[in-house]
């Protein structure tokens, strides 16, 4: 009875409940920052390289192969990775400062314009030719591996527990560079990266008399899928500028090997020493 004589009295005030009649002070949180990857900074040191005739560069799709999806608080599907990747490839070309880039993704715009000066809608301006591009940078997404190594332990004593686990995916990105002359593949790209999420928890379990009480206390912390899919493309873009365009590269910026191949080269050679002892 008393709560509900408060409520009532909260809701009297003003018409405004609670709050002030000027509206609440919205929580900022953190503040915006620029969009940066580890990988970020070596396109910046291309950026800083003095450079003449630069090639033109458009975007086309970079597509979402993987195929996976996951369970919205909707109740329907939605995608895991992100659908603007062609955005993150189009962003990277212009940190470089090495390419000029040209719209070629989304002709919305210059089209629309386009048929407004021919119907005599817009004011008359010098229109120059339309700048041709030299290459087309096309690709997907094309892998999205969960759970390629997972690590935990746990442990409870008189009720009192603390456990972690480790968790790694990877996600994997092919990009190639069409001659817009010749429409020639000139150049591939195909990289990956490991993504890690680790989690720590603590619990307490106590009877007082006949209740149970427990305290749970726990840190998740991932690296974000998304920074990862924009690390992946940062790197493509930066090995098509070096290795397709010829501009130096530094050895902290060039991919880092697996190692699969030499495992691969192994198990062959294993392979082969049996063959040749059961011949």
């Amino acid at each position: 009875m008393i709560l509900a004589s408060a409520l009532l009295g909260l809701t009297g005030c003003a018409g405004s409940g609670p709050y002030p009649a000027n509206g609440v002070v919205p929580v900022t949180g953190f503040p915006v920052t620029d969009n940066r990857t580890p990988y970020s900074q070596c396109l910046a040191e291309l950026a800083a390289i003095p450079a003449s005739n630069l090639p033109v560069f458009a975007v086309g799709e970079v597509a979402d192969r993987t195929g996976q999806y996951q369970a919205a608080e909707t109740n329907t599907l939605s995608t895991v990775v992100s659908q603007g990747v062609a955005e993150m490839v189009m962003s990277a070309l212009f940190k470089s400062g090495k390419v000029h880039l040209v719209e070629r993704y989304d002709l919305r715009v210059p089209l629309a314009e386009a048929k407004m000066a021919q119907q005599g809608l817009t004011a008359p301006r010098p229109i120059g030719g339309v700048r041709a591009s030299d290459f087309t940078v096309v690709g997907a997404l094309t892998e999205l591996n969960y759970n390629i190594v997972s690590d935990g332990a746990r442990l409870a004593v008189g009720g009192i527990g603390i456990g972690g686990r480790t968790v790694v995916i990877n996600v994997a990105m092919d990009l190639r560079v069409i001659d817009n002359r010749s429409f020639a593949v000139r150049y591939v790209t195909s990289l990956q990266k490991q993504i890690l999420g680790y989690e720590v928890e603590a619990n307490v379990f106590r009877f007082f008399g006949t209740q149970l009480v427990e305290f749970d206390a726990g840190r998740i912390q991932n690296e974000p899928i998304q920074l990862g899919v924009r690390s992946v493309a940062e790197m493509a873009v930066y090995q098509i500028l070096t290795d397709f365009l010829g501009l130096p590269s530094t050895e902290g910026c060039r991919p880092r090997r697996l190692g699969i191949e030499s495992r691969a080269a192994d198990t062959t050679t294993t392979q082969t020493r049996k063959e040749g002892n059961a011949g």
